[in-house]
């Protein structure tokens, strides 16, 4: 069963960071893509950032880039958010997912809320 866990959310000032990780488990993961999408009160989910199965190439919406920078340990199944120059826009619940076989998997989430 593939299962998620996102850690490292939390309040934090306008300007300041934040260190996002999600453990993977359940199966291998060094062969899949890996992505964060995030969820803001009152609005749909929207995509953050990904990074393809070897790190070798990364996406990032256009209201993040430059600020955050995905990143992954393979030997660890674990991918990171690295989240810099903090908004109060980028408040969201922040969620971890994988594609496997065309079946989307996601994690509980992780609160982000910053404050002006």
């Amino acid at each position: 069963q593939v299962q998620l866990v996102e850690s490292g959310g939390g309040l934090v000032q306008a300007g300041g960071s934040l260190r996002l990780s999600c453990a993977a488990s359940g199966r291998p993961f060094s062969r899949i893509a890996m992505g964060w999408f995030r969820q803001a009160p009152g609005k749909e989910r929207e995509f953050v950032a990904a990074i393809s199965w070897n790190g070798g190439n990364t996406y990032y919406a256009d209201s993040v880039k430059g600020r955050f920078t995905i990143s992954r340990d393979n030997a660890k199944n674990t991918v990171y958010l690295q989240m810099n120059s903090l908004k109060p826009e980028d408040t969201a619940v922040y969620y971890c997912n994988v594609v496997i076989w065309g079946r989307d998997y996601w994690g509980q989430g992780t609160q982000v809320t910053v404050s002006s």
